[in-house]
């Protein structure tokens, strides 16, 4: 349960710093000031803030690529951190499987976000964790 925390948290952040231009480091010290997790929460959360963050340009060309018909710009800006955090996992964590970061985006998506987005999030998620090969290999771990 701590990981979902993390990303709810991430998310959370993510979202404060879209809305208000505040530097990375400064929106999670003002988001710690308000919520004290245990440390594990707190590192997982940093993490994927930060590496969100700094990958954006190119979490959002993958997005792009993945999400036809739809133009980043466009995108609700819940759904636009969840998909760059959810990018950023299955390009920055090998050892969570790909499955496991869809189900958590698009759970995430059903408390966050209106009722198409859990399916608009899977959709995009599954076909960026495609083109990365991280599909195949949760594919291969099945058999």
């Amino acid at each position: 349960m701590s990981r979902r925390q993390s990303r709810e948290s991430a998310l959370q952040v993510l979202y404060q710093i879209d809305m208000s231009g505040t530097d990375p480091r400064q929106a999670l010290g003002l988001f710690w000031q308000c919520f004290e997790p245990p440390e594990d929460i707190r590192e997982f959360t940093t993490e994927l803030v930060e590496g969100t963050y700094k990958e954006r340009t190119r979490l959002d060309e993958m997005i792009s690529a993945a999400a036809s018909h739809w133009r980043i710009g466009r995108l609700p800006k819940v759904e636009l951190n969840l998909l760059r955090m959810g990018v950023y996992e299955l390009l920055s964590y090998p050892q969570i499987s790909a499955n496991v970061t869809i189900n958590e985006a698009i759970e995430i998506a059903r408390l966050y976000c209106g009722d198409e987005a859990p399916m608009f999030i899977n959709g995009v998620l599954d076909q960026v964790a495609a083109t990365v090969g991280k599909k195949a290999q949760a594919d291969e771990s099945k058999q």
